[in-house]
């Protein structure tokens, strides 16, 4: 599937502005560790657009009502296979399912969902309101205040990258890395 198509399919469900972007931000930082990993760029995009599909419309069953989304929509998007699901659904690990991440990707997903709207968050609170002049230690700083971005669960994200074998600072930094590619995009 390509992002361009799985954004498609996320308007049908996400209408709401906040929403649309942090899953399109979700979609940049997912593109960008499948390039390190050597991975489907257009593929873990998609995974990356996809994941919030079901919180507007079932805020109360989030990561478990995607089911009854990608059952419906398989027929017009024939791209929605077994592993969107899972890594979908496992974003939501301990939280509200337990479908643990398994794959890189799903663990990458796991991390950078929280971590991005984190990094979004620093940018907004910074005189350019951008990440292309943001460093590591502002992140880092603003992760220990916990009432900043109170939104953004950070034992999921530490969890995440324990997950995914990595220290905190290096996947804060390449998630800045990450949006820094498509700021104008993302709006940061």
């Amino acid at each position: 599937m390509s992002p361009d198509t799985a954004f498609e399919l996320l308007q049908k469900y996400v209408h709401g502005e906040t929403l649309l972007r942090h899953c399109r931000t979700v979609g940049v930082a997912m593109r960008y560790f499948a390039q390190k990993y050597g991975e489907s760029p257009d593929y873990w995009e998609s995974v990356g657009i996809l994941h919030d599909i079901d919180f507007e419309v079932a805020p109360d069953n989030h990561c478990t009502k995607c089911l009854e989304i990608f059952s419906a929509e398989k027929t017009n998007y024939p791209q929605i296979d077994a592993q969107l699901v899972h890594a979908v659904q496992s974003h939501g690990w301990n939280i509200t399912v337990d479908v643990k991440p398994e794959h890189i990707m799903e663990k990458v997903l796991y991390t950078v969902d929280e971590l991005t709207g984190l990094i979004f968050a620093c940018a907004m609170a910074r005189p350019s309101k951008s990440v292309t002049d943001m460093e590591v230690k502002s992140v880092t700083k603003k992760f220990k205040a916990l009432n900043f971005a109170a939104g953004c669960n950070r034992e999921v994200i530490k969890a995440g990258a324990q997950l995914m074998g990595v220290e905190l600072g290096d996947v804060i930094q390449e998630c800045i890395l990450a949006m820094r590619e498509r700021h104008e995009e993302i709006g940061c």
